[in-house]
């Protein structure tokens, strides 16, 4: 017997008009199962809508997971996490209830099917014998399958996969960039189109040098417009005019948001065009104003995929000062770079996105702002040796804010507003009417001048309008506006040397075995107390009493009725059935519906301790696990024990308890079968256990072959203006291929297996049924319902052993997802939050801000034999003090700031206003130090967000704060103010204006202590002079802490203190550090800015020292 239409005319003619009873039914719940189908694929697009939401927050969470922790913001992003969690899981547990219908269905819609022709069976008078009984029963038994699961499950997952195609059709149909794809080793030219020949003149453009007429035009804007967002009503770039040729070096400077990063994105085609024209003619490279690294050797980040020109590279490395620092480094260019650039400081990072422009051989090098993450001496360097040296017979393109450097261009273009505001020569400059000699020496002149220290600074920035620095176009959502951020995940190497440093790549864990009991339990109890659980299995139990008693109930009724002539059956006997069939649709409906709900707790508590056990994990962590590594957890392994696992598990304990009811009656017909039945269940143990040695460990492979794959992904679009610089698209994509074939064949050899395992019980099932029939055939029984009943219960049996042995076999499967979020739940974690009872300082701590390191030595990895990053640091700063701290690049000075705020692993010790850091709990400590980090960092949301997650100040207090900072026209004339979003990245604000948002943070929090690192490298000099007035206004009665490349910003410091290696080897006043130090290494510094400069910065620390003395006669 089959489900095909002859089949349907058989049980028509063989059991009468009966037959359309339960049939009815059946067309009666095939719209309700479509119906629930359809609605769960409206309720997948909204479950995945909230997903992606909540792994998007998680990924800028983990890029930012440093300035979080620095700020001890984990418990607002924690709450933001659990609101999005909370929404997410409101859709998914309307899908898991409908789902749970659905399954309900599979058990109890057969029986109903059963049940109405049976019924309607005797109601029409006729007398119900073993041969129609059995007829019926196996009949619907044959279509439950089909009807009660693979019908609704056909259409709810036909429903999700047209969800997933219109949302690939959706991004598929987006507009295609107007990037070329310069893969291919050859000269190209890149024309924007001309939209419209206007006949707009720019003023600055009059005086616009020409390349040379003997000299071909490799950049050639022409009236250019553009905007990163087309709805926007202002233009990025306005009207620009520059035509430039070979042996050129072009210097492009202005304020922050001036649109200088725009221009070189117009060059790299990332920066669609608006109307105008933009010819490039020629090959380009590209170094990114924030380094982008992946995860790899140095040497794979400076080949980028090009082969090996010993020479060519040698000659690179010296060029852009690298030789010292591979020196250092422990496996020299071998050295693995960690995901963030743990291994690497700030300007090591710099010089090796630079290093990997420089190496490919291009006729244009844009380079936006390499100079600014490098201290004098090595910005020296590179600038004379790289682009005025190595670089001469090319043009090159160099955006920068460091001024000392614009007399030796070939031509100097002034920026603001998105339009050229002057361009010409040094010489130009300093004869035009813009005061050009001015605008290099103001910041000094700010210092060392008769007016007010605590005066705001004001010069020619100030009539190219501070209000106006906002990128052209941020007053608008930038969602398509592509990514500038720092790669914080990594691309997966381009070859199999990761591991060779495990000191930097861990490799992901994998758990061998079998998965133990005890994660079964963590699972439950993680979604209850055991007295819910023991109510739970109570009605599990329940749910196949009842079913197995209807079963023997029909039997009982059939065998009641072999020897009985009237017709009219016992009416008792059908309400007894039908009080039967109803308990289990009760018991079945209650039992899934409960189950669901506990299996939503424990996913929703598994997520909120796998996102504690990150948070609380020290740096070490991130530093050591690519960003794709975690998200896996948080999206694929989540998914599953959010949908898959409580689904599995379901059917796993419901065709258990049915095979045991099935057992049990086939057993009661004839003992004998118990042998049997033991004898199969000894074969399925040895096959089941044979087959889970090998998926068990396939699925583990194929999670842990997934995370590189993210990585790859994140990375790449985090890196995407680089990769098509350099043409290493096709690397990418090869690369890409490569990872997902990995993960492909994994996958693909777990549903292999899958499949066997299942033929193989079918086969063994096959054949257990052949030898019940055929015992029957032999010895016939008296008791005929018995044996209809003994048959119908083994054939049901067939596809229900099939189908559960390989669902328990996928719920161990399933189960490593939970073993592996259970493990980030078992991070170690970085310290307490808050200290303990005795050692928590009052409120207002530190009153003074005296900072004492005693013995100081600090190291990046747990193991106490790690090299030491710093050696015993000894020194004091005194209340109020204001500290440089300089050095050459990878001196240590940004790992001094690790362990102030202990953010890696500390020996010896920090004691702030006599208190030892150590004691105390990360909060209490972290919370009272402000920092203005060496990367800003802003998290899509509200500004207001941004500046207080914790809600303590008024809106009033938050203006005035962006007043300070004068970011207050930006964000009032934005659509809702404090309230106006902020694009994931802060892309919709420069990295300038990002430095302003966290210095308004610092103000906001009115700390004693407040840490700047490295906070105006990629600021113009007026907004430099301006952070720093704004510092001696509001923080004067504050200890100060800078790292700093611009010596001229803390030459009015009480103290410098001089790092290399990772020791102190100078410590005192600028004054005496330039005069009296014998080693003279800071003097040194001094004198490589020239002579003039080393002038100027001996008075300005001449005249603080001056001031000191009078201060401490006073």
């Amino acid at each position: 017997m089959d489900g095909t239409p002859r089949a349907h005319c058989d049980h028509l003619f063989n059991i009468g008009i009966s037959a359309f009873f339960g049939v009815a039914v059946m067309l009666l719940i095939l719209p309700l199962q479509a119906f629930l189908g359809k609605k769960t694929s409206v309720l997948r697009l909204r479950t995945a809508l909230r997903t992606d939401e909540r792994v998007r927050m998680m990924n800028e969470i983990i890029s930012g997971i440093q300035v979080i922790k620095m700020y001890a913001w984990e418990k607002p992003f924690g709450k933001l996490i659990e609101l999005t969690r909370r929404k997410e899981m409101i859709c998914i547990k309307q899908v898991n209830y409908i789902r749970g219908i659905l399954i309900s269905f599979a058990m109890f819609l057969s029986r109903v099917f059963v049940f109405a022709s049976l019924v309607g069976f005797v109601l029409q008078g006729n007398v119900l014998n073993a041969e129609k009984a059995f007829y019926i029963t196996a009949y619907y038994n044959i279509l439950r399958r089909t009807v009660t699961m693979f019908f609704p499950q056909g259409i709810g997952q036909y429903a999700e996969l047209l969800v997933s195609i219109k949302r690939l059709q959706t991004f598929m149909h987006r507009e295609e960039t107007q990037v070329q794809d310069k893969s291919i080793d050859a000269p190209h030219s890149t024309v924007a189109s001309d939209k419209e020949n206007g006949s707009l003149i720019n003023k600055g453009s009059g005086d616009v040098p020409k390349a040379n007429g003997n000299l071909e035009s490799l950049v050639d804007f022409t009236q250019f417009y553009a905007r990163w967002n087309s709805k926007s009503t202002e233009n990025t770039l306005d009207n620009i005019n520059l035509k430039l040729g070979r042996r050129q070096l072009v210097a492009v400077i202005g304020p922050v948001g001036a649109g200088k990063s725009s221009l070189i994105q117009s060059i790299l085609g990332e920066l669609p065009a608006d109307k105008g024209s933009l010819k490039v003619n020629g090959r380009f490279s590209y170094a990114a104003q924030e380094p982008w690294l992946f995860t790899g050797t140095v040497r794979e980040n400076i080949l980028f995929g090009l082969t090996l020109d010993k020479h060519r590279y040698r000659t690179v490395v010296k060029k852009c000062a690298l030789e010292r620092d591979f020196e250092l480094l422990p496996q020299g260019d071998k050295t693995i770079v960690g995901e963030r650039g743990a291994s690497l400081s700030g300007g090591q990072k710099a010089r090796i996105s630079l290093a990997r422009a420089v190496y490919r051989r291009a006729d244009i090098y844009l380079l936006d702002d390499p100079l600014s993450a490098v201290d004098t001496h090595v910005g020296r360097h590179l600038f004379d040796q790289c682009m005025r040296g190595y670089l001469r017979s090319e043009l090159v393109i160099l955006v920068t804010h460091q001024l000392q450097f614009l007399e030796h261009a070939d031509l100097i273009v002034i920026m603001d507003k998105g339009k050229i505001s002057a361009m010409g020569t040094y010489a130009t400059m300093q004869r035009s009417g813009l005061d050009f000699a001015q605008l290099l020496t103001d910041p000094n002149k700010t210092k060392e001048g008769d007016t007010d220290q605590d005066s705001e600074p004001g010069d020619i920035w100030d009539r190219l309008s501070l209000a106006s620095r906002s990128r052209r176009g941020s007053k608008t959502d930038k969602s398509n506006q592509p990514s500038r951020n720092v790669s914080f995940t990594s691309l997966s190497s381009f070859s199999e040397s990761i591991a060779q440093d495990p000191a930097m790549t861990q490799q992901e864990t994998r758990v061998q075995g079998k998965i133990s009991l005890g994660l079964y339990k963590e699972y439950f109890t993680a979604g209850s107390g055991y007295l819910m659980i023991c109510f739970m299995v109570f009605l599990c139990l329940g749910t196949q009493i009842v079913g197995s008693s209807a079963d023997v109930f029909l039997s009982y009724w059939v065998d009641k009725n072999k020897n009985v002539e009237d017709k009219d059956s016992d009416p008792i006997d059908i309400y007894y059935f039908t009080a039967l069939n109803i308990a289990v649709i009760v018991f079945t409906l209650v039992r899934t519906m409960l189950f669901y709900k506990l299996a939503m707790r424990s996913s929703t508590k598994l997520h909120n301790a796998m996102f504690r056990g990150i948070t609380r994990a020290a740096m070490y962590f991130f530093n050591t696990n690519p960003s794709g590594r975690i998200l896996n957890r948080f999206s694929k392994d989540l998914g599953q024990i959010d949908e898959l696992l409580p689904t599995v598990m379901l059917d796993v304990v419901q065709i258990f308890l049915t095979l045991t009811g099935i057992i049990v009656v086939i057993c009661i017909t004839n003992p004998y079968y118990l042998v049997l039945t033991l004898g199969l269940a000894i074969i399925f143990y040895y096959i089941r256990e044979f087959y889970l040695k090998t998926s068990r460990d396939v699925k583990r492979l194929e999670a842990v072959a997934r995370s590189p794959i993210y990585s790859h992904i994140s990375s790449s679009l985090n890196g995407l203006p680089t990769i098509r610089a350099m043409g290493a698209q096709k690397a990418l994509i090869a690369e890409f291929d490569n990872l997902q074939d990995l993960h492909s064949s994994g996958y693909y050899t777990f549903l292999s297996t899958n499949r066997a395992f299942g033929y193989y019980l079918d086969c063994f099932c096959t054949l257990y049924i052949v030898i019940i029939i055929l015992n029957y055939f032999i010895n016939p029984p008296e008791n005929s319902g018995e044996v209809g009943l003994a048959i119908t219960q083994a054939m049901g049996m067939t596809g229900m052993v099939q189908w559960g042995m390989r669902q328990s076999a996928e719920l161990e499967n399933t189960m490593t997802a939970v073993e592996r979020v259970v493990e980030y739940d078992e991070i170690e974690p970085e310290g307490d939050y808050e200290s303990q009872p005795s050692k928590k300082p009052p409120p207002t701590w530190p009153e003074q801000g005296q900072i004492v390191a005693d013995d100081l030595s600090l190291r990046y990895f747990p193991d106490p034999q790690s090299k030491y990053v710093l050696k015993s640091l000894n020194f004091e700063i005194k209340p109020m003090e204001k500290v440089g701290i300089v050095g050459r690049t990878g001196a240590g000075k940004s790992s001094l700031i690790n362990a102030l705020f202990r953010l890696s692993y500390n020996d010896g010790s920090i004691i702030i206003d006599n208190r030892n850091t150590n004691e105390l709990g990360l909060h209490d400590l972290r919370s009272k130090i402000s920092i203005i980090p060496q990367e800003p960092v802003l998290f899509s949301g509200s500004m207001r967000y941004n500046l207080d997650p914790f809600e303590e100040y008024s809106d009033a207090k938050l203006w005035e704060a962006l007043e300070e900072v004068k970011l207050k026209p930006v964000i009032s004339e934005l659509p809702s103010g404090l309230q106006s979003k902020i694009s994931e990245g802060g892309t919709n604000f420069s990295v300038g204006q990002r430095q302003l948002v966290c210095l308004a943070r610092a103000i906001l929090r009115e700390n004693r202590i407040l840490v700047m690192d490295e906070a105006t490298a990629n600021v113009d000099p007026q907004t430099d002079a301006l952070i720093q007035a704004t510092i001696r206004n509001k923080f004067k009665e504050c200890t100060v802490l800078t790292i700093a490349h611009r010596l001229n910003t803390i030459m009015d410091s009480d103290k410098v203190i001089v790092m290399d290696a990772g020791q102190m080897v100078e410590f005192g006043s600028p004054f005496e550090l330039l005069t009296e130090c014998e080693t003279k290494i800071f003097h040194n510094m001094a004198m490589e800015t020239g002579q003039s400069s080393f002038d100027r910065l001996l008075k300005v620390a001449e005249k603080a020292h001056l001031e000191s003395q009078k201060q401490k006669t006073a």
